[in-house]
């Protein structure tokens, strides 16, 4: 991966650490939702739902809009996909190793 490829994975990993803006995604992914509306579903101040809000947005996890007053905020399908990419390329990076060792621990030694 290039430079700026780790990068967009930091921010999207940092992104999802969060449990709350992990509920976020799956409310926004679900379908579109106004930054208000989510915040009434946390136990924390307007300001808070808006700053996590801000992060996904950052990260590219999610898109905002304005309708009126309202700022609308909607999950991005693609970037999710590429996270599931990312883990999916690291599973098989893993996957790997554990088919190297298996195979060292099943070859005949050279003292057999």
């Amino acid at each position: 991966m290039s430079g700026d490829d780790e990068d967009r994975a930091d921010a999207l990993f940092h992104a999802l650490a969060d449990r709350t803006r992990r509920d976020i995604m799956r409310r926004v992914l679900a379908g579109e939702h106004s930054v208000s509306t989510l915040a009434e579903r946390y136990d924390m101040s307007f300001a808070a739902v808006q700053k996590h809000v801000s992060v996904l947005e950052k990260a590219g996890l999610l898109t905002k809009r304005r309708s009126g007053r309202e700022q609308l905020a909607r999950g991005d399908v693609a970037a999710v996909r590429s996270v599931a990419s990312m883990l999916t390329e690291l599973e098989q990076v893993w996957r790997g190793r554990i088919a190297r060792i298996d195979e060292l621990i099943t070859s005949p030694t050279m003292e057999d």
